[in-house]
C-alpha cells in the first residue's frame, strides 16, 4: 500500500504495530494458559484467535501509514519488489524488533509477571524448521499474490492465514524473525528458547525467499500483460 507519510511516521507505525502484535501474541498466550485449566489445545485456540483478530485490526490501523509489515521478512520482500526504498530497510527492521520486545514486556507488565525473562520452551529439529519454512512461505505467498490481485482483502487474508497456520504447522507459525526474537524473552506459553531462535530465523528467511521467487514466476504472465498495457496507454 502506497503511503504519503514521512519516513519517521512510517517507522513509528512499524514500532507501534509490532509492539501491539506481540502484546496480543504473548498476552493471549498467558491468558489462555491461565484460563484453560491445563488444556493446551484450548490455550492454543485462544492464542490463535486473539492473534489473528489483533493482526487484522493492526494491519487496517497502520497499513495506510507504513504498509503494516511488522515483519523483517515482509519488509525485505517489499524492497525486492521495488515497493519501498532500500534506505528504509534498516529503520523498519530496527523498529519492528524494538517494538516486538516492548510488546512482550508490556504483556508481562499487564499480567504482573517479571518483565525481564527468557524462555525455556525448546523448539528445534527438522520438523519445527520445516513448519517455519512452510508457515513463512504461505504468509509471503498470500501477501505477494494479494498485492497484485486482491489488495483490499490482504488484511483479512493475512490474519486468517496466520490463525490457520497456528494449527497446521508443527511450529505454531511464528513466520517472523522479529516475533521470534521477542518471544525468546518470555517464559510464557508463547516462548521459544534463545538457543532455538537462529534455526527458526534461517527457516523463515528461506521460506520467504522461496515464496517471493515462486509467486513472481507464477504471476509472470500477468505482470507482463500489465507492463504491456501501461506501455500501450503511454503510447496512446
Amino acid at each position: 500500500m502506497t503511503s504519503c507519510a514521512t519516513d519517521g511516521r512510517k517507522v513509528a507505525a512499524e514500532f507501534l504495530g509490532t509492539a501491539f502484535l506481540l502484546t496480543a501474541v504473548v498476552g493471549s498466550g498467558i491468558m489462555g494458559e491461565r484460563l484453560s485449566g491445563g488444556n493446551v489445545g484450548l490455550a492454543l485456540l485462544a492464542n490463535s484467535i486473539a492473534t489473528g483478530a489483533a493482526l487484522y485490526a493492526l494491519i487496517r490501523a497502520f497499513g495506510p501509514v507504513s504498509g503494516a509489515h511488522f515483519n523483517p521478512a515482509v519488509t525485505l520482500a517489499m524492497v525486492a519488489a521495488g515497493e519501498m526504498p532500500r534506505a528504509n530497510v534498516a529503520p523498519y527492521i530496527l523498529a519492528q524488533c524494538a517494538g516486538a520486545v516492548i510488546g512482550v514486556w508490556a504483556a508481562h507488565l499487564m499480567f504482573d509477571l517479571p518483565i525481564l525473562q527468557t524462555s525455556l520452551h525448546a523448539r528445534s529439529g527438522i520438523g519445527q524448521w520445516t513448519g517455519e519454512f512452510i508457515a513463512t512461505f504461505g504468509l509471503l505467498a498470500v501477501i505477494e499474490s494479494g498485492r497484485r490481485h486482491f489488495a483490499a482483502a490482504v488484511p483479512a487474508s493475512v490474519a486468517l492465514y496466520i490463525t490457520a497456520a497456528y494449527w497446521f504447522t508443527s511450529s505454531t507459525s511464528f513466520a517472523n524473525p522479529a516475533v521470534t526474537l521477542a518471544r525468546s524473552l518470555t517464559g510464557s506459553f508463547a516462548g521459544i528458547a534463545p538457543a532455538n531462535v537462529a534455526g527458526f530465523m534461517v527457516a523463515q528467511m528461506a521460506g520467504a525467499a522461496a515464496a517471493v521467487l515462486i509467486m513472481r514466476w507464477l504471476n509472470g504472465g500477468r505482470a507482463a500483460s500489465i507492463r504491456l498495457t501501461r506501455k500501450a496507454d503511454r503510447a496512446a
